[in-house]
C-alpha cells in the first residue's frame, strides 16, 4: 500500500495540523467532566455562587476552545483528503494511459472506471475519517481510563468487562464481513459493465427488441449487488443494538454501584457524574473504532483493487535513452519478418510479415475480414507489442524510440470513427491543437466534410453530442480523416476509415489526398478494391500472412486470393 500513501506526502504538513487541533479538542473534552464534577461538589453542595460562576466561565471558554478546534479539525482533514483523493484518481488515470490495449482488455473497461471513481472514494473517507479517528479515538480511550481511574478504582471493574466485551463483538463482525465487502466490489464491477454495454448498444438493443431481455439482465446484476450488500449490512446491523447493549448496561451498572458507593461515602454525587462521562467517551470511543472497521474492510479492498492498476507494469515502455531519427529521414515504414499474437491466443494474428514504404508512396492493405489487417497498421502506433520481428519508422526500431514521439509522426484515422464531445473545431484540432482556422477549413475540405459542416446552424463551432450522435457514420468519418489531415504527419494511417463513404465521395477524397501526402507516407486498410486499386503497393493478407505484394496490375497475375476479392467487387469488363 506504499504506493497509495505516498500520495498522502504532500498534505503532512495539513495532516500534523490536524492532529494538533484534535489532540487540542481532545483535551478539552477530557477536561470538562472534572469541571462539572468541581462545580456539583465544591460550588453547588456549598451553595458558593461564585465558584460556580468562575468554573461556569472556565467551562464555557474551554468549550468555545473545543468547538474552535473541533472546527479546524474537520476543514483540514477534508481539505487533505480531498486534495489526496484528486492525486490518487489522478495518478491512476495517468497509469492507465500508459497502457497497452493488453492491459486495458486483461482489468477491464468497466472495472477501471470502477477502481478510478468508486474505490478512490471507498479510499478517501477512509483517509478523512481516520485522521480523526485514529486519533480521536486512542486520546479518548486512554485519557478517559485514566481520568476515570483516578475518580474510583472499584467503579473501573466494570470498565474491565466493558471494553474487552465491545472489542470482541467488533473484531468477530470485520471477520464475517471482510469478505462480502471484497466481493461487492467485483459485482459493482459486473453492474458497471452491464450499464456501459446497454447504453454503448443502445441501437442493436432496440433493433432487436432485446429492451425485456437487458432489463432483466441489468436487474439480475443488480440484484445480485444487492443481496451482496445486504448480507454485508444485516452483519455490520447486529453491531449497533450489541454495542448500545454493552454501553446501556455499563451505564446502569455505573449508576448503580455509584449510587452504593455514595451511601458509603467513598464518592460524592459529582464523582459519578464525571465517571459517567468518562465512560461515555471510553465507550465511545470504542464505537468510533466500530465506526471505522464498518469502513475499513471495504477501503482494503479498494486499496488492493486501486493499488493493482498503480503497480501493473504496462508492455509498452519507452527506452531510458529514447532515439531521435536522423535529420532528413522522414515518414519510412518498414517490417522486418514481424509475427504478432494476442496474449492467451493459440495461434498468431500476424506471420512473417516484411515490407517497406516510402514518403510519397501509399500502399493499400486488403484481405478477408479476420487476415490481421487492423493488427497490422495497430502496431505502428505500438499499441501493441510486436511478438518477433522488427518495425521501423524513419530507420529506427519504434521500440528505441520515445512513443509520444512516435505517435506525433502518425495521422491515424481509426476503424470506427470517434469523436468526443465539443465542437467540430475541436475535434479537427484535436491532432494539432494550435492549428488555424484556415488549416481546420482545408482539412475539412480536403476530407469532403467542409459542405455538409457550413450547412450546420453554427459551422464549425456546432457541438456533437456524446459518441457525435446528431451526425451521420459518413460524416464521423471525414471529420476523423480531417483530424489526421490538420495534423499535417509524416506518415497516414487509414484503417478501413472510408467505409462508410459512397464510391463518388471515396474518389473524390482520395484525389484531394494525392497533392496534401505527396511528401507523406499513406498506409491505407480498405474492403474495396475501388479503393486500393491505384495504390503504390498492394499488401494481400490471407489468415494473417502476406500473400501477395505489388501493384493492381501485377497482383491479378501473381494472386490467386487477390483475383477472387477483385472478381467478387467487380465485373469482367472492369477488371479488364
Amino acid at each position: 500500500m506504499k504506493i497509495i500513501f505516498s500520495k498522502l506526502k504532500p498534505y503532512l504538513p495539513l495532516v500534523f495540523i490536524t492532529i494538533v487541533c484534535l489532540f487540542t479538542s481532545v483535551m478539552c473534552d477530557l477536561y470538562l467532566p472534572t469541571l462539572m464534577s468541581n462545580i456539583v461538589n465544591q460550588g453547588i453542595s456549598t451553595g458558593n455562587t461564585s465558584l460556580i460562576l468562575s468554573l461556569g466561565a472556565e467551562m464555557l471558554g474551554i468549550s468555545l476552545l473545543s468547538m474552535a478546534a473541533s472546527i479546524c479539525t474537520n476543514y483540514l482533514s477534508s481539505k487533505a483528503a480531498m486534495g489526496f483523493g484528486r492525486d490518487l484518481r489522478a495518478a491512476t488515470f495517468r497509469k492507465i494511459t500508459s497502457y497497452s490495449l493488453h492491459e486495458v482488455d486483461k482489468i477491464g473497461t468497466a472495472s477501471l472506471i470502477t477502481r478510478n471513481t468508486n474505490d478512490v472514494i471507498q479510499i478517501q473517507m477512509v483517509i478523512m475519517m481516520g485522521m480523526r479517528m485514529m486519533v480521536d479515538m486512542p486520546l479518548h480511550l486512554i485519557g478517559g481510563l485514566i481520568y476515570a481511574l483516578r475518580i474510583d478504582l472499584e467503579l473501573s471493574v466494570i470498565l474491565l468487562i466493558a471494553v474487552p466485551v465491545l472489542a470482541c463483538i467488533i473484531l468477530l463482525n470485520l471477520k464475517f464481513t471482510t469478505p462480502l465487502f471484497r466481493l461487492m466490489q467485483t459485482k459493482m464491477d459486473n453492474l458497471n459493465r452491464v450499464m456501459r454495454e446497454k447504453l454503448s448498444g443502445v441501437r442493436v438493443i432496440r433493433a432487436f427488441n432485446a429492451v425485456d431481455r437487458e432489463k432483466k439482465r441489468f436487474n439480475d446484476t443488480n440484484y445480485d449487488l444487492t443481496q451482496n450488500a445486504l448480507r454485508a449490512n444485516r452483519r455490520m446491523a447486529i453491531m449497533h443494538p450489541a454495542t448500545m447493549m454493552v454501553m446501556n448496561a455499563s451505564v446502569i451498572a455505573v449508576l448503580g454501584f455509584g449510587a452504593m458507593r455514595i451511601e458509603s461515602g467513598g464518592m460524592m454525587s459529582g464523582d459519578v457524574m464525571a465517571y459517567l462521562q468518562y465512560l461515555m467517551q471510553i465507550l465511545g470511543s470504542v464505537m468510533m473504532a466500530n465506526m471505522m472497521i464498518m469502513m475499513i474492510p471495504r477501503a482494503i479492498v479498494s486499496m488492493r483493487r486501486v493499488a493493482e492498476v498503480l503497480n501493473m507494469e504496462s508492455e509498452l515502455n519507452d527506452p531510458e535513452v529514447p532515439k531521435i531519427p536522423e535529420e532528413g529521414v522522414r515518414g519510412s515504414v518498414s517490417f522486418e519478418n514481424v509475427s504478432f499474437a494476442y496474449p492467451g491466443a493459440e495461434e498468431p494474428v500476424l506471420k512473417n510479415i516484411s515490407f517497406e514504404t516510402r514518403p510519397g508512396e501509399t500502399t493499400a492493405i486488403i484481405g478477408a475480414t479476420g487476415s490481421g489487417k487492423s493488427t497490422l497498421v495497430n502496431l505502428i502506433p505500438r499499441f501493441y507489442d510486436t511478438t518477433s520481428g522488427t518495425i521501423r519508422v524513419d530507420g529506427l526500431d519504434i521500440r528505441d524510440m520515445a512513443q509520444e514521439d512516435l505517435r506525433n509522426r502518425i495521422g491515424y484515422v481509426p476503424q470506427k470513427a470517434l469523436l468526443f464531445t465539443g465542437t467540430i473545431s475541436e475535434n479537427i484540432r484535436y491532432g494539432k491543437s494550435d492549428a488555424t482556422d484556415e488549416e481546420v477549413r482545408k482539412a475539412a475540405e480536403i476530407a469532403q466534410a467542409a459542405e455538409f459542416i457550413e450547412k450546420m446552424p453554427d459551422g464549425y463551432d456546432s457541438i456533437l453530442s456524446q459518441d457525435a450522435t446528431n451526425v451521420s457514420g459518413g460524416q464521423k468519418q471525414r471529420i476523423s480523416i480531417a483530424r489526421a489531415l490538420a495534423r499535417q504527419p509524416e506518415i497516414y494511417i487509414f484503417d478501413d476509415s472510408f467505409s462508410a463513404l459512397d464510391f463518388k465521395t471515396d474518389a473524390m477524397l482520395r484525389e484531394a489526398l494525392k497533392p496534401v501526402t505527396q511528401n507523406s507516407t499513406v498506409i491505407i486498410v480498405a474492403q474495396r478494391v475501388a479503393t486500393v486499386m491505384s495504390a503504390d503497393r498492394i499488401i494481400v493478407l490471407d489468415d494473417g500472412e502476406m500473400v501477395g505484394y505489388g501493384t493492381h496490375a501485377e497482383l491479378l497475375n501473381s494472386c490467386e486470393v487477390y483475383r477472387e476479392i477483385v472478381s467478387s467487387q467487380l465485373s469482367e469488363e472492369e477488371i479488364a
